[in-house]
Formats: C-alpha cells, structure tokens, sequence
C-alpha cells in the first residue's frame, strides 16, 4: 500500500491570551500533534501524560499485527478455537461500537475484513475475488459480544479497527479534556483527521481542503470550531497494480474498492461518526450517500472524477 500527502491543513493566526502548548506523538501507525491554549503550565503537562496514556493504550488494543495483553492481534488468534474469550472492557466496548456503526451503516462500515486486507496489502498482483473469498471469512455478523466476552460463529474471521480507531480515540479525549476544563484546543491525527476545540481568540479555525482533482491546490477554507472533520479516500492510501491504483477502503459486499468518490470529507461535532461516515460513504453511490449524510445531521463534500459535491450544510462553514 502507498500513501501520499495532504488531505487537508491548517492555517492558524498567531497571538493569544493563553499560552499555546504544543506535543507531538506517533500512534496507531500516525503522526498526532495536540495544542491546548491555557495559562496553566503544570495542568497541561499532565493533560499531554495522560492523553500519550490513552493513545499508547488503544495503539496496543487495536495492534493486530503484535501480540500485547488482551489485544486485537491476541483476539484474532483465540478467535480460531471456536470458544468465547474474555477481552479488555475497553477493547470490547470499542468492538461494540463498531458492531454498531455496521448496523447503522447497512453493513457497508465492516470491522471483519482483516483477511481481505491482508490479500490486498501482500499481493504483488491483482487479486482475484475467488482469492479474496477464499482468505477467510468477512461476516461480522458471526461475531457474537455479551458482558466483555465476545464469541465468533466461524473460527476464520479477522478483525481491523483501523476504519473507526482514531474517531474513537479522538473522541474518548474530546471527554477527558472536556472533564478537565480544557475548552482551547486543537488535535490533528496524520493529514485525514482534525478534532477541534474553541479558538484561542474566541473566532473559528480555518481549515483548507486540498482538491485531489488539482494536484493538491487548495479547494476551499472551511471555517470551523467545537467539530471534527475526518477525509477518507484513494488520494491518501491506495494499492497499486501494474500502474493503476486502488482505493484501501473494501467494499465489504464485492471485497473490491468502488470508484464512486476519490475522496470524502466529513464534518460533524462527533468523531467517531466523522471516521466512519467518510469511509462509508467512499463505498456508496453519491445519491445513497446524501441519503446517509442527511440521515446523521453530517456535512459533506464528495470529490469525484466528473466534479466536486457538496451538501447543502457546507455553505455555513465558508
């Protein structure tokens, strides 16, 4: 899989009341950077410990490639004994979460495409989708969560958390600085996914959004404060075969991308429903997907082959 820059970027004033603290972290195979304006040194170098703490956590539950206590690369493989497994609480809430969001999204957002990934990811060539199919099964309908132990119908199936894991974390410390009393602040995760505070000078942040139809030329600035916005698509990560590439969001339904959008961005007060919408709507035609985005209250912008589309919300935010 390769991946290129930018999706989007932020164009920040300079001057506040508060002091700007600033950490840079890598977690979940992604560069996060926090700033938090406060006037509080002491309080906001244990906010930076405590919030490294719930990253560095949920980068090991959500590892499924290393074995660590309990985690998913450990659920994967105890999956395969056909008998119900105890798991972290956090872990399984995440899980049932995820579960969720598959329900809500017509099973179109799927965490049970672990073994298909893997295909894509190690392939040298095109695979076939009797290759795909024969890899494992993809039916998160199998998996069976009750009270913090999960059970699998079919031992074959793997799990991947990497559609919803930074939504969820983000989320999980919008709570915890809310709780702190900590308003100003501000959280990139790579160049797919922002987490916005209240500005520092009580106006809004101004977010730009790269066209990929226009090599990387700014689309619009987006004015934004107190929301997430979350971009999925081919331009940031794809698979490439023989010269042509490949969208790494699966349809769970063919296990091959869909070309209907490029990109996807999406703008809402939730980040997890930002992660996952963006993704998901990746995989439905544009008419489905205003359908969905109407549906959860979201803001969105499609790019696409023959044009750009927006929904109606977008203007509020120029």
């Amino acid at each position: 899989m390769k991946k290129i820059i930018t999706l989007f970027f932020l164009l920040l004033l300079t001057g506040c009341q508060d002091q700007v603290f600033s950490k840079d972290l890598f977690y979940m195979n992604t560069y996060i950077n926090i700033k938090i304006y406060h006037h509080d040194q002491e309080l906001v170098n244990k906010t930076f410990s405590d919030i490294e703490q719930i990253y560095q956590k949920y980068d090991q539950l959500c590892d499924r490639y290393k074995k660590h206590e309990y985690n998913l690369y450990y659920l994967n493989n105890e999956l395969e004994k056909n008998q119900e497994i105890e798991i972290d609480k956090r872990l399984y809430d995440l899980l049932k979460v995820s579960k969720d969001y598959y329900l809500k999204t017509n099973k179109f957002f799927s965490i049970a495409l672990g073994n298909v990934t893997d295909v894509w990811t190690n392939n040298k060539e095109l695979p076939s989708y009797e290759e795909l199919k024969a890899s494992g099964s993809t039916d998160l309908d199998d998996i069976m969560l009750k009270e913090n132990y999960i059970f699998s119908k079919n031992s074959d199936v793997s799990l991947d958390l990497g559609g919803i894991a930074k939504g969820y974390v983000n989320n999980i410390i919008k709570e915890y600085l809310h709780d702190k009393g900590i308003k100003k602040y501000l959280i990139t995760s790579g160049t797919s996914s922002i987490l916005i505070g209240e500005h520092y000078q009580n106006e809004k942040y101004r977010v730009g959004l790269i066209n990929p139809l226009e090599s990387e030329k700014i689309y619009k600035v987006l004015k934004l404060n107190t929301n997430s916005i979350s971009t999925s698509g081919t331009i940031d990560n794809y698979y490439e075969f023989s010269g042509e590439k490949y969208s790494h969001i699966i349809n769970p339904f063919t296990l091959y991308p869909d070309n209907y959008s490029l990109s996807v961005t999406v703008i809402a007060p939730d980040p997890i429903l930002t992660e996952v919408l963006s993704t998901t709507l990746v995989l439905l035609p544009i008419e489905e997907g205003k359908k969905l985005a109407e549906k959860y209250d979201v803001e969105v912008i499609w790019f696409t082959k023959d044009g750009i589309i927006e929904t109606e919300g977008i203007k509020n935010y120029e």
